[in-house]
Order: C-alpha cells, then sequence, then structure tokens
C-alpha cells in the first residue's frame, strides 16, 4: 500500500461499462477497512457512488506477489485521522514539486473489504525482520531517563536512533512559534550539520508532519524532492532574503529515497519534528513508523519535564564580568534589526532568535567585558523579548553553538555547567547596527 508498485483499481458504470485507473493512494485503516485517495470527481468516484463495489490491484515490492481486493464502498471522509494522514502525505510530496493546490486530495473514500484474492505464482521470500524494535524502544526509555539537560537529550536521541534503530540519516527539528518555522538543532550522518537551516509548517514532508501533527511516510522518491531546493524556493519569496543570502542549507541526503516525518508533541503541544532519510528504497515500514512514533512520544514527554527553569534554581544571580585577552585578529560583526541577521566579515551567520541571543552577548563582552552567562539571566533580559511560554531558549543555544562551529567563527559558547555557559573569544570584535529599513552595506 506504499505506492512503490501503483495500485489499481477498477469499477463499473450502471449500464456495465469498466473503468481502471492508477491510484494515488491506499491507506490501511484496519484489518477490515482500506481509503482510496478522492483527489478529482472522475469516473471511479462517479461509478461507486451509482455502484458502491471497487476491485483494487495492489503488488507487494519485495516479493511480487500480487492481491485482489474486493471492495464495498461506505463513505467519504473529509475529516478525520485517516483523511489527515492521506492528506498530509499527498500535499508534502505536491509541495516539493510546487503543485501545492492542484494535487489536493478532496476526500478519504472509505471501503470494506469483502475478500482478498492472491494471485498464483512464484514468488521471492519475504525479507526478515531488521531489528527487535520493541527492545530497541525499552533501551532507549532508559537512556532518556538518563538525561538532564537538553543538548544530552537530543544527541543521545540521535545516537539510539542509529544504535538501535539501524538508522543513519536523522535530524530533529524544532519549533519555532513566532515565525511558524521549524529550525534544525541536532543532526546525525550527514555530510554537515545543518544547524539553522529553516523549514515553514506545511512545506514538504517534514512541513506538513508539523502543520498536521501526523507522521508522514514516503517509501519511494525521485531526485526532484531534495529538501534544498525547497528551501531556496521558499526563501527567495522574501524580499530581504533577495538582498541577504540568509538561507542556511538543509542537511538532508541530496536524493533520498526514503524519508519519514514524525511530529515531537508535548502536552503543551508541538515541539518539533523527528526526520529521517534513506537512499534505500522501502527502508521505512510500517513497523519503523510506529517505532519512531513511540520514540518522539518519548522525546517530547523528556523535552516538556526539562522545563525552562530546572537547570537554575530562584535567585541565582547573574555571573559578574570578566576581562579577557581577546586574539591579535579584529572580526567585524555586523547585525540588521529587520530580522537579527549577523554577518562576519560579511559571511552570513545566523538570523532570528538565535542572532539576536549572540548580538546581545557580543554588546556585553565588547561593553563590559563579560563572558560568563546564565540561561536564567537571559530570559530575564528585556533586549531579548523572549516569550513568556515555549520560548525554546536552550534548543537556540544549542542552535547557536553548532552554528559557530561550522562557520569556523572566533568564538565559542562553551558550558560551564547546568544552566550556565561561557563565550570564548578568539579576535577583537568591531560591532555594527544595521537599523530597521535600512539596506545592505548603509
Amino acid at each position: 500500500m506504499d505506492g512503490v508498485i501503483a495500485g489499481v483499481v477498477a469499477t463499473c458504470a450502471p449500464d456495465g461499462t469498466p473503468n481502471v485507473s492508477f491510484l494515488s493512494q491506499v491507506e490501511y485503516v484496519d484489518s477490515e477497512h482500506v481509503a482510496l485517495s478522492f483527489q478529482f470527481f472522475n469516473k471511479t468516484h462517479e461509478n461507486i457512488l451509482a455502484q458502491p463495489f471497487a476491485s483494487v490491484c495492489l503488488t507487494d515490492p519485495h516479493t511480487g506477489a500480487s492481491y485482489a481486493l474486493h471492495l464495498e464502498y461506505l463513505r467519504t471522509e473529509t475529516t478525520g485521522p485517516v483523511y489527515v494522514r492521506m492528506k498530509a502525505k499527498l500535499a508534502g510530496v505536491a509541495s516539493h514539486e510546487g503543485m501545492t493546490g492542484i494535487f489536493r486530495l478532496r476526500g478519504a473514500d472509505i471501503y470494506r473489504v469483502l475478500e482478498i484474492d492472491a494471485a498464483p505464482g512464484s514468488f521471492l521470500p519475504a525479507p526478515p525482520p531488521r531489528r527487535n524494535l520493541l527492545a530497541a524502544l525499552r533501551a532507549y526509555t532508559a537512556h532518556v531517563a538518563e538525561c538532564g539537560e537538553l543538548d544530552e537529550l537530543l544527541e543521545t536521541t540521535l545516537r539510539d536512533i542509529e544504535a538501535l534503530l539501524g538508522i543513519e540519516h536523522a535530524m530533529i527539528l524544532m519549533l519555532d512559534t513566532p515565525a511558524d518555522k521549524l529550525y534544525a538543532v541536532a543532526s546525525r550522518g550527514y555530510e554537515s550539520s545543518g544547524a539553522g537551516a529553516e523549514i515553514p509548517l506545511g512545506q514538504g514532508v517534514i512541513g506538513m508532519a508539523a502543520a498536521e501533527r501526523c507522521a508522514i511516510r514516503i517509501s519511494f522518491t525521485a531526485p526532484e524532492y531534495s529538501y534544498s531546493r525547497a528551501v531556496r524556493e521558499s526563501a527567495a519569496q522574501s524580499a530581504l532574503a533577495r538582498q541577504l543570502e540568509t538561507t542556511i542549507p538543509f542537511a538532508g541526503l541530496a536524493d533520498p529515497q526514503s524519508q519519514i516525518a514524525v511530529p515531537i508533541l508535548a502536552p503543551r503541544g508541538l515541539v518539533g519534528v523527528l526526520y529521517a532519510d534513506s537512499d534505500v528504497e522501502m527502508r521505512f515500514g510500517h513497523e519503523d513508523e510506529d517505532a519512531l512514533a513511540v520514540l518522539a512520544a518519548a522525546l517530547g514527554g523528556a523535552i516538556a519535564a526539562l522545563s525552562p527553569a530546572s537547570g537554575e534554581p530562584d535567585g541565582v544571580p547573574a555571573p559578574p564580568p570578566r576581562r579577557v585577552t581577546p586574539g591579535t585578529r579584529t572580526v567585524c560583526i555586523r547585525h540588521f534589526a529587520e530580522n537579527d541577521s549577523l554577518f562576519v566579515d560579511d559571511a552570513y551567520l545566523i538570523k532570528g532568535m538565535a542572532g539576536a541571543i549572540l548580538w546581545m552577548l557580543l554588546e556585553d563582552y565588547v561593553r563590559l567585558g563579560r563572558t560568563e552567562f546564565s540561561n536564567r539571566a537571559l530570559r530575564l533580559d528585556p533586549r531579548l523579548r523572549l516569550p513568556d511560554i515555549n520560548d525554546n531558549l536552550e534548543a537556540r543555544l544549542i542552535l547557536l553553538e553548532r552554528r559557530l562551529v561550522d562557520r569556523d567563527a572566533p568564538l565559542r559558547l562553551v558550558k560551564t555547567g547546568r544552566g550556565r555557559f561561557c563565550l570564548q573569544v578568539g579576535a577583537s570584535f568591531e560591532l555594527e547596527h544595521v537599523p530597521r529599513g535600512a539596506q545592505p552595506g548603509t
């Protein structure tokens, strides 16, 4: 039902005229029902409304075995979990191709399965299960219980996804609520970390998984589904993006043959998305989707448990300033207030809240010589204008730390304790602030 080999549906008009069509989607509902995608008011849909019986031919891509499902049409759903899953998967693929609004799911046609016939013949044996996924999840939950900070939790999750589930390429993206975007904060198995790469809600497999709060699994894809193109096109729609090169390349595989995106949910709502891809077709099956959904639920609960104030009790004072001796090199840091983007000697570094955080740290360093900071002090600083709820400060600091390493910038954020870090500098800095509305270079 994953569509690796397209399904075929046969219906019959009241006058006996047969109609055979390829299917966009066949969705498993339960042991007695399936759903077929309804995208256009085509002959298939017209026939089943007049005469509610159909046959669907499906082929197992692993063995080559074919099966005929004899179905009875019951209803068309335009809401509910089945419809949302099918809509999200179709929209996720369509957005890669610039076909959003054209490849639109009008409904999920629900059928009762009356009978299944297996085609005769010799076929390949079914592949054996890859591993014991239940044991893997048990080990992961034990490891999560030992994590006391967000960066440790993210690294543990990605490590276990590879070691326990055998998934070599994966990343975690966090939700930026004010911007309606996701930003990559941790990854494993890619040539670059992709820290800071952004995906708008509703765009591609990741954005749709977030927008619809449901897992999306694609078992085969074409090179055109590359996220690098999708992210670039989205950035190009911004007037400021046309002036400044502020798009961080997405770290996903250039030519993924399988993709899966699972929302990370917590009691307060969407936290982010867990994404994995592979250069192997059909890498992620139903069991993998179930396992990653359970893992993402455990991750969301663990993130919620690491509350913003857990790292520092009330009443902890801000650390005192401490003078350091910078390197002999002088670096110009330019800050654009329009979107809090930062440039290091004209090379783009970061933007958004992470950019605002680093700019504030640099201001305190240049003005006060301060290098020691605490998360609590940042939260209370009015210059940042952090939201009262779900500020994701720890995730933004992790993103900033990794982005500085990726760009080989002459400064680093180094943890000095729970909820504390220092700014390590390797140069002298000249700070230049560009106010809102000003053009680059003015």
